[in-house]
């Protein structure tokens, strides 16, 4: 299954729930997502680096996780920050252009996304990668 490695604490907030205001649907990258991965399930993989946490984030996000797969979304869109900012997407997504993580210059919009029982220590990558499948429990594979 395809996977993204994410700097905490951005990989924590992805796995909050959909109920939480502080929830990330939103992953910003230089590059578009592979016209083969959209629609299809993600690996959220927590990168080891905490190169960007500040402050007290280790203290407001409790139980952040590093060097593991943490949850799996649906990747549904790769869309241009500017697209949204002007308003394309608001029938398909339409919280999209008032999501405080949409920047760009491209967001991966993340639905369904399911935080994983336990997390799963594995070594991340650069880019989008592939993650074993087998390793990912069941119901959580593709």
């Amino acid at each position: 299954m395809n996977a993204l490695t994410i700097l905490q604490p951005y990989a924590h907030l992805i796995t909050l729930p959909d109920a939480s205001p502080l929830k990330k649907r939103v992953e910003n990258r230089e590059w578009h997502a592979p016209a083969a991965a959209i629609g299809k399930p993600l690996v959220i993989h927590a990168g080891k680096s905490r190169a960007w946490l500040t402050g007290k984030d280790e203290q407001n996000y409790p139980g952040m996780i590093f060097g593991a797969a943490v949850a799996v979304a649906r990747l549904a869109a790769s869309v241009g920050v500017r697209d949204c900012e002007r308003g394309k997407f608001d029938r398909e997504f339409p919280w999209l252009r008032e999501h405080i993580h949409a920047a760009g210059p491209c967001c991966w919009v993340l639905t369904e996304v399911r935080k994983l029982p336990e997390p799963i220590q594995y070594r991340g990558a650069q880019g989008l990668w592939k993650f074993p499948d087998e390793l990912l429990p069941e119901g959580f594979r593709a």
